[in-house]
Parts: structure tokens; C-alpha cells; sequence
């Protein structure tokens, strides 16, 4: 397996010791060329790995992947661990970042400024995540406003008062497919484990869900 490490992320080994460490490989199930990260890159073209990224593993740290170079269009943040397939992200990644986990003190990404109370707010607001709760709808993007929790398939949101309402959505097991319309009908997707942000053209969209593996 050819493995690249691009030399622009190198850092001193006193810096990289405490940096997360992201693997991407040119194939599902980890398979094909390699490329490891320590910190990120804006600009996948420059590594001549620009939407070739097929599955991840997710080293140490958390990391945010965006479709577009500098960290735009669709993105997702994904937690320690392994992702064979990438589904929505399957040759479409061009920039990752690595992002805190649990936000605290005063970070920035595209959207918006966390000033210090974030990491206190984001705590309480979401409890949820640590309970394990097998999906979390948010009513706002980035995790935020009213919430939901689901552990069953639902054929139409209106029963849980929140038809096309989600803005963001939090995975912690299972794979599920997320559709426009009630009964599972109109354009759908399926997301793996992981925290999704934004939704983009499904943003506020959603009225189905249900487990699909």
C-alpha cells in the first residue's frame, strides 16, 4: 500500500505528539493509497489527494471534512474511530481540519465565533450525546435549538413534532436513511455514526427516518 505524507503538515516532534493523526485511503475498507494528516490541509489538490478519499480512519482527535477546499460546502465531524465507507463524502473530500472535540475557550470556523460560555452551553445543550441515544435531531444547524431524540424508525416526523424541522443531526450507532417525505419516500440519504453539522439542500427537509443497518 503506497502511503503519502505530505510534507507540508510536518510539524516538530514536540508539536505532532499532541496533534490528532487522520488516515485517508483512496478505497473502501481501507484499502489503496494512504495519506496521513497531523493538523490539516485547505487544499487537498494540493496533496494530490483532491476527491479521491473513499474511507477514513480517525487516528486521535476530531476532524472536520468539507467537500470544498478551505473548509466549505457540505462538511461533517467525525470522533476517534474507523469509517470504512464514506457515503456522502465517497470522493468528495477537499479539505479537513482538526476541530475540538468539545468546544471550549475561543475557536473559529466558517460560520461563526464560539466565544468562552460555548463549551459551558454546549455541555447542557447537549447531555443527549453522551447518553447514547442512537440519533439526535437538532432544529438548528451546528447542533443547536431544540432537540429530539430517536431510537426507533419513524415513517413520519409529524408524530414527534418535528417535520421539517432538523438542521443538524448526531449519529452515535447504527446506520440510518433520512428522507424528505413521510414513509420514507422523496430524496434520502444514509449517514453513518458521526456529528453532521449542516444538511445542506436537506436542511430542514427531513419528515422519515429509519434504521437500515
Amino acid at each position: 500500500m503506497k502511503r503519502l505524507i505530505a510534507a507540508s503538515l510536518l510539524f516538530t516532534a514536540a508539536f505532532a505528539a499532541g496533534a490528532g493523526e487522520l488516515s485517508l485511503y483512496s478505497q473502501p475498507g481501507f484499502r489503496g493509497t494512504e495519506i496521513t494528516l497531523h493538523g490539516g490541509s485547505s487544499n487537498f489538490r494540493d496533496l494530490g489527494f483532491n476527491d479521491r478519499a473513499s474511507s477514513v480512519v480517525v487516528r486521535s482527535g476530531t476532524w472536520e471534512l468539507c467537500e470544498h477546499k478551505n473548509f466549505g460546502g457540505y462538511c461533517a465531524v467525525f470522533e476517534r474511530g474507523d469509517y470504512p465507507e464514506l457515503e456522502r463524502f465517497n470522493n468528495n473530500v477537499s479539505s479537513a481540519r482538526e476541530v475540538p472535540g468539545r468546544p471550549h475557550g475561543r475557536w473559529r470556523d466558517r460560520d461563526r465565533d464560539y466565544g468562552d460560555n460555548y463549551g459551558r452551553d454546549d455541555e447542557r445543550r447537549n447531555e443527549g450525546w453522551r447518553r447514547g441515544e442512537p440519533v439526535i435531531l437538532f432544529s438548528g444547524q451546528r447542533f443547536e435549538g431544540e432537540r429530539i431524540a430517536v431510537r426507533s424508525d419513524l415513517r413520519t416526523l409529524r408524530d414527534a413534532g418535528f417535520n421539517d424541522r432538523a438542521g443538524s443531526i448526531v449519529i452515535n450507532e447504527g446506520r440510518w436513511e433520512f428522507c424528505e417525505h413521510a414513509g420514507y419516500r422523496g430524496h434520502c440519504v444514509v449517514l453513518g455514526p458521526g456529528r453532521y453539522g449542516r444538511l445542506d439542500e436537506m436542511n430542514n427537509q427531513l419528515s422519515s427516518l429509519r434504521r437500515v443497518r
